[in-house]
C-alpha cells in the first residue's frame, strides 16, 4: 500500500454558517492531527494543529460551538476522519510560524445541550424511542445489522437528557450506544455495525508485528487482543470487524478501539488498532 500523496481537508465553522476549509491547491497548510475513538458511552476527542492560519480563519474557530470536520488520506480518497466541536484553540510562535491549537469533542453540543420529550400511550417499542431521540438531537440513528428492540407494554413518558433516556431504552433491549462522527450507533454490547470486513496485512499497509494486549473492563473481566499499527485508513473504525493477516497472528477481530496520527509535512501518517476476538 502506498505512503505518498497525504491529503486532507478541514473545514470548520459554525452550524449552517459558510465558514472556511484549508487543504486544497499545491501547497496547503501544515496540519499535525491525533484522533482517539473508542467503544465506549463517552465522547471521541481529537487535537489538531494548523499552521499560519489567516486571521478571518481563525476568528472563526473562536466562535462559540464552532464545528469542525476533518478528512484524511491518498490523493482522492479521504475518508472522514473526526466531527466535532471546538472546546479550546490557543494560538501561538512556533519558531518563525504561528500554531494554532485545537481540542475538539464529538458532539458536544448535542450530548450537552439536548433535553427530549417522549410520550407514547399503550405499547412502544424501544427503536422508536431511539429513534424519536435521535430525531430531537437533530443527528442521524444507525441500527447494527442484528440489533433487536423489545416492547414496553403500557406506556411511556420522559422528559429530560437524551443520554439518560437512550441508556434506558438500550438497556431494555440489551444493546449499547454511542455517538461517533455525528452519528448515533446502537449496537449489541462486543458486536459490529456491519458485516463489512478490512483484511489488514503487510500488503495492506500493516506496519511492524502485531502485539499480544489484555483489555480490562472491570476488575474481575478480561479480554484479548491485539495491537496493531497500519498505513492510515479512517476508513476502519471501531466496532468493525477486521481480518488480521500476519506471522504472528490470523484471525477475525472486533476494533475496540482506534487512534490515528497525522503529519501532512513530517511524522506520521497512521493508524493504531486494539483488535478483541471475534
Amino acid at each position: 500500500m502506498k505512503n505518498w500523496d497525504r491529503q486532507y481537508r478541514f473545514s470548520a465553522g459554525q452550524a449552517g454558517a459558510a465558514g472556511f476549509e484549508g487543504g486544497d491547491g499545491d501547497r496547503p497548510l501544515h496540519i499535525s492531527f491525533s484522533v482517539e475513538r473508542a467503544d465506549t458511552e463517552s465522547a471521541n476527542t481529537a487535537k489538531v494543529s494548523l499552521w499560519n492560519l489567516s486571521p478571518a480563519h481563525l476568528a472563526e474557530l473562536n466562535k462559540d460551538d464552532c464545528v469542525c470536520v476533518l478528512k484524511a488520506g491518498y490523493g482522492t480518497v479521504m475518508p472522514l476522519v473526526f466531527t466535532g466541536i471546538v472546546t479550546f484553540a490557543k494560538t501561538k510562535q512556533d519558531g518563525s510560524d504561528v500554531v494554532t491549537e485545537v481540542e475538539l469533542v464529538d458532539n458536544r453540543v448535542e450530548v450537552r445541550d439536548t433535553y427530549v420529550s417522549v410520550c407514547y400511550e399503550g405499547k412502544v417499542n424501544c427503536k422508536t424511542i431511539i429513534q424519536d431521540v435521535g430525531d430531537q438531537m437533530g443527528i442521524t440513528v444507525s441500527f447494527s445489522y442484528n440489533a433487536e428492540f423489545k416492547d414496553i407494554p403500557n406506556g411511556f413518558s420522559y422528559v429530560g437528557p437524551a443520554g439518560a433516556i437512550l441508556t434506558k431504552a438500550c438497556d431494555t433491549s440489551g444493546l449499547v450506544w454511542s455517538i461517533n462522527n455525528g452519528v448515533l450507533q446502537v449496537k449489541k454490547p462486543k458486536d459490529t455495525m456491519s458485516r463489512e470486513v478490512y483484511e489488514l496485512s503487510p500488503e495492506t499497509g500493516l506496519i511492524g508485528t502485531p502485539s499480544r494486549v489484555q483489555i480490562s473492563d472491570t476488575a474481575d473481566s478480561y479480554e484479548y487482543g491485539w495491537e496493531v499499527e497500519f498505513l492510515m485508513n479512517a476508513a476502519v473504525t471501531i466496532d468493525d470487524y477486521v481480518y488480521l493477516n500476519s506471522k504472528a497472528a490470523r484471525g477475525y477481530f472486533r476494533v475496540y478501539s482506534i487512534s490515528i496520527e497525522g503529519d501532512n509535512i513530517e511524522g506520521s501518517w497512521t493508524c493504531t488498532a486494539r483488535l478483541l476476538e471475534a
